[in-house]
């Protein structure tokens, strides 16, 4: 049985308190995961900070980053590894991690890397009263240990988003590995040691949230900063505890996306971008669609390409090339889906494909799928179209004209991300200024830039990571006052 143990100051640790990791793909136990307490948690956070004192603290940016530089490498030469760890845990299709999770994974070291060794400071000059001037300029520190929670949908991926530019700004991290996805955080501690990162600069503990491993770390003073991402009511529950120290806090939260989409779109492209953001990774993207407005001159074409295209996507095992959809994480995962999908149809849901669970052969019966699905027929108050439900699911819904469905999209507590089709150049300038999300596409999905700032609005988050953005959470910026 394989051992998924906790990492903590640069050695793999084993706790007497273990729980099971069963994949989604037929519920089979795969591993058992070494749950850390409080001792362990609390040994990962000294060890972060004995390694800012250590050599760690003392690199310089360029030492630094050639480091990540190989820790990027070393993923890629281990690429093969890391593709089985996640797929096994996530059930995902192998055609979809090898293509973002992985590459993405690695790419997040290297171009953190880069940002931190271009990044600009401040230079002032000022005039004083007896003539002879002062000058001001800033410098970056590391803000210090910094505790990174993250979720199970992306777990390379988005875990690496964070730790990369917390290593490059010169931090130290203590992990905490969503439990349904523990393998890639782990590994990724064998890939740390291989190229020479000091001991206690990344540290791993396993657990879940409340009297587990989450809540030690984030109610731990020794952590100096707390990112997340994850669902709202855990980013709640985080920001809480962040403010006993007054710590800072980084949040990408939930979402309930819209896409709009305006009868003079590309259909095909339209068409296309829709399909993917609303069942890629089985819905269980925080970017995902789960609400599609329709001009009503093309709505009925719209929703039987939807239809069609949906009923093409083929669920299996991750290793089979012709697979793009996998089950969701977890047996629990599904039944809240099924729980909205019952909802759905309850308050009177027009079930334009799937709502159910696929029949699968042999032992992948046993397993957490279920059937990508689109609704027709509800209005704006319906539960599923106010509610995040985090899996292979959309609404679509008609409109008439642009002021309207800009206020049907903006109607929710969340405001992550959103997507906007049209050829109308003007219309797609005027009506992206005005979604109140985080980000907009236009005419496309999920096509990200990493210079570009990340984060959402309302109760989709706090802050803003990526490039230079990133900088803000991971560093203070000091001034010095040089009086000439």
């Amino acid at each position: 049985m394989k051992q998924i143990l906790n990492f903590i100051n640069g050695e793999f640790v084993s706790t007497a308190k273990q729980f099971e990791k069963r994949t989604p793909l037929d519920n089979s136990i795969i591993g058992m995961v070494h749950e850390a307490g409080k001792p362990e948690v609390d040994a990962a956070v000294q060890a972060a900070h004995d390694a800012l004192k250590g050599p760690w603290g003392k690199m310089t940016v360029v030492e630094r980053t050639d480091i990540l530089n190989k820790v990027a490498d070393e993923i890629t030469r281990r690429f093969d590894e890391f593709l089985e760890a996640e797929c096994a845990d996530t059930g995902k299709p192998k055609s979809l991690a090898s293509h973002i999770d992985i590459p993405r994974g690695a790419a997040n070291f290297k171009i953190f890397a880069d940002v931190i060794k271009n990044a600009p400071t401040e230079f002032f000059e000022m005039a004083t009263p007896d003539g002879k001037g002062a000058l001001n300029y800033a410098i970056r520190r590391p803000v210090g240990v910094v505790g990174v929670v993250c979720p199970w949908n992306l777990p390379l991926l988005l875990m690496t988003w964070k730790v990369g530019p917390a290593l490059a700004c010169g931090n130290t991290v203590v992990v905490k590995p969503s439990e349904e996805t523990p393998s890639t955080a782990t590994l990724l501690g064998e890939v740390m040691n291989a190229c020479g990162v000091p001991k206690g600069v990344y540290n791993v503990v396993h657990g879940f949230g409340p009297n587990s491993a989450g809540e030690f770390l984030t109610t731990n003073q020794g952590v100096n900063a707390i990112t997340f991402t994850g669902e709202t009511r855990t980013g709640e529950i985080i920001n809480k505890a962040a403010a006993h120290g007054s710590r800072p806090v980084s949040l990408e939260m939930g979402g309930k996306n819209p896409g709009i989409v305006f009868a003079d779109c590309d259909m095909d492209v339209a068409i296309e971008a829709t399909i993917r953001s609303c069942f890629a990774n089985c819905g269980q993207v925080c970017l995902g669609t789960e609400r599609v407005y329709v001009e009503r001159p093309i709505f009925d074409e719209f929703v039987a390409r939807m239809k069609a295209g949906a009923e093409k996507l083929k669920l299996g095992m991750p290793s089979d090339p012709a697979t793009n959809m996998g089950p969701l994480v977890s047996q629990e995962h599904r039944d809240k889906v099924l729980s909205y999908y019952k909802k759905a149809v309850d308050e009177g849901a027009t079930v334009v494909t799937g709502g159910g669970i696929p029949a699968m052969p042999g032992e992948l019966a046993n397993g957490a799928w279920v059937e990508p699905t689109i609704w027709i027929g509800l209005d704006d108050n319906a539960t599923v179209v106010r509610e995040e439900i985090f899996g292979p699911c959309t609404t679509i819904m008609p409109f008439d004209s642009e002021d309207e469905v800009i206020a049907r999209a903006n109607n929710t507590t969340y405001g992550l991300a959103a997507s906007v089709f049209t050829q109308n150049i003007n219309r797609a300038h005027r009506v992206a200024a005005q979604m109140e999300v985080g980000l907009v596409w236009v005419n496309s999905w999920f096509l990200r830039d990493l210079r570009t700032p990340f984060g959402g609005a309302k109760q989709s988050g706090i802050g803003r990571e990526g490039g230079v953005h990133s900088l803000e959470f991971y560093t203070e910026l000091k001034n010095v006052c040089i009086k000439l």
